[in-house]
């Protein structure tokens, strides 16, 4: 069955208004609209009515206002989850009534017993877990507070204890704290900046070293605050097949140079005999002269012109050998040289963000899968949620059409910077192709996915680029989809883009869920 074209949908439209009797609103067009065209019904966010309802909310505690300006925060970002969070928490920060009754009333809206002990067990064992998990952070160094922390630890477990004293006890634990955190915070600052201090240097040095500097920009860049496991990993397998390749590739060049080496030797041991067999030829040339000279008869000088004739033809021999030797060596020369200009090209290719696309910096395709994977193997690792998230520019084309190919790849460019800007660190951006881009968002489910293309939607919508003097928008249609089990990577992706091409056919510019 062919699709129906616009103003046939339309037609259909008024129609079936008209025989289901509906008052004819643009509500009950626009779904009509929908069902005929196929077109999934996505009810717009009422931002406006919604602002409206939050100005008119009596403010009398600080509560309230505070849940009054969470409620702004997920009007604007509309998220329909933070505004009923908001407005259930607003209920609860009502000001009290009455007078004497007022704090009985308190302790019996918050559950409070006041018979009931302050500090539980089980709350004290839980500091004592927090003390010891987060003493590897702190470091080793400090013996006296490591002693510190596992006399408090042990305090804290021990059921009946002097609460008074555990209360002292903490408080001197906690300035002791506060003590090594800033010592750990300064030690890592300084680690950091002794590392920038030896790379820097080493780039500086190694100028003429290009794939040397490479791996020296990409470790500045990895060791540049805020560090993230991720960041640091990523970075460790680019640099470990950067390695990999300049190894195989020294290997190749210190052959190379050797074979260089040993041809030189040889060609200058050729030259060598080559001097020596000329003094030879010119000291029989002057014993000849001599017994010329000395001849009297024909005789006794055709057997000197035999030995003329014999010393000549060896001499011929032997440098005709030579040069073809030399000749061979040269050809072989020019062969390592050729072979060493492409080893070091390679070096240099490879030195590059071999995996990122040149032009917006993101992952390329290659790049992508390596992600996928390692993401995936996370997944199932940590049993977390995975979502991708693929997005297609509106009306490329045109842009590329009506602006010239030079502005489209700025705004390719341009997406994905603020893609970037808006991305957590543990987030991934690849080009999928063309105008298409891929964002990986790990420990995220498919509603806070949904939620974060939306706001890169509305960050655009603030950023403009211009092409000349002129303001140019850039939007977009995605598709998410969360990584169901035993699905693949190449799977999900797919049905990212499935749900981008319903996003595409409801109107651009729009986010579905797959």
């Amino acid at each position: 069955m062919s699709e129906k074209k616009p103003f046939e949908v339309a037609r259909e439209t008024l129609k079936q208004l008209t025989l289901q009797k509906l008052p004819p609103t643009p509500a009950n067009y626009l779904a009509l609209y929908n069902e005929i065209a196929g077109v999934p019904l996505i009810v717009p966010f009422p931002a406006d009515i919604l602002r409206d309802i939050s100005k008119s909310l009596p403010v009398k505690t600080p509560g309230q206002q505070k849940q009054r300006g969470l409620l702004d925060y997920a009007i604007d970002r509309l998220n329909w989850e933070g505004v009923k969070t908001a407005l259930v928490a607003y209920g609860s920060f009502a000001p009290l009534t009455g007078g004497d009754d007022a704090p009985a009333a308190a302790a019996s809206m918050t559950g409070l017993n006041a018979s009931a002990p302050a500090l539980t067990t089980e709350f004290l064992g839980q500091m004592g877990r927090l003390i010891e998990y987060t003493q590897p952070a702190l470091g080793t160094d400090d013996e006296r507070f490591g002693e510190l922390s596992k006399t408090l630890t042990s305090a804290l477990r021990q059921s009946g204890g002097d609460i008074l004293a555990l209360k002292s006890m903490l408080l001197s634990y906690s300035d002791r704290v506060s003590f090594v955190a800033e010592d750990q915070a300064e030690i890592k600052k300084a680690l950091l900046k002794l590392l920038h201090m030896v790379f820097e240097n080493i780039a500086d040095l190694s100028l003429d070293e290009q794939w040397l500097k490479g791996q020296m920009d990409a470790l500045m860049e990895a060791s540049s605050p805020p560090l993230t496991l991720r960041r640091l990993d990523d970075v460790e397998r680019r640099l470990k097949d950067v390695i990999f390749k300049q190894k195989d590739a020294k290997e190749h060049a210190m052959q190379a140079q050797n074979e260089m080496r040993d041809m030189l030797a040889a060609f200058i041991d050729r030259l060598s005999d080559m001097a020596k067999s000329t003094g030879s030829f010119h000291e029989k040339l002057e014993e000849n002269a001599r017994q010329i000279e000395q001849a009297k008869t024909l005789a006794e000088i055709a057997p000197v012109l035999k030995e003329v004739i014999s010393a000549t033809r060896n001499m011929a021999s032997q440098s005709k050998t030579s040069g073809e030797e030399l000749q061979v060596m040269r050809d072989h020369a020019f062969q390592t040289d050729a072979e060493l200009v492409k080893l070091h090209q390679e070096l240099d290719r490879v030195s590059t963000q071999a995996r990122h696309d040149p032009l917006t910096g993101a992952l390329n395709r290659r790049g992508l899968e390596e992600a996928v994977e390692r993401e995936i193997s996370s997944v199932r690792r940590k049993d977390t949620p995975l979502c991708m998230s693929l997005l297609d520019i509106d009306n490329f084309k045109k842009l590329n059409d009506t602006m010239g190919h030079a502005t489209g790849d700025i705004a390719l460019a341009h997406l994905a910077k603020v893609a970037r800007e808006c991305m957590r660190p543990q987030d991934t951006l690849a080009r999928y192709g063309g105008e298409e881009f891929v964002i990986l968002l790990p420990d995220t489910p498919l509603d806070k996915g949904i939620e974060a293309m939306t706001r890169l939607q509305r960050e655009l919508t603030k950023k403009f680029f211009l092409a000349g003097t002129e303001k140019i928008l850039i939007t977009f249609s995605a598709g998410v989809a969360q990584l169901a089990p035993d699905e693949t990577g190449g799977d999900a992706i797919k049905r990212a883009d499935k749900a981008m091409y319903l996003a595409k056919r409801a109107g651009k510019n729009r986010v579905l869920g797959a």
